[in-house]
């Protein structure tokens, strides 16, 4: 009765498994690349908005000189 056990059924679990890892894998992959692109985006996004802020002090600075010279400044 040993005599007839196979390994068949325990190969095929396992190339079955195998496939899903790889589909795993592949599908890490795909989201790793993704975060990738949104780090790269935010760090632009990041980037641009630190330079408005920098105009937007500049003009602030500005317009608080001229109202200084023109002495209508809420003080």
């Amino acid at each position: 009765m040993a005599d007839n056990v196979t390994n068949e059924p325990l190969l095929e679990h396992l190339k079955a498994l195998r496939t899903q890892v790889g589909t795993l894998q592949n599908d890490m992959s795909d989201v790793k690349t993704s975060l990738i692109s949104l780090r790269q985006h935010l760090t632009a996004f990041m980037s641009t908005d630190a330079a408005h802020e920098g105009a937007l002090a500049s003009l602030q600075a500005r317009l608080n000189r001229i109202e200084r010279r023109l002495e209508i400044s809420e003080t």
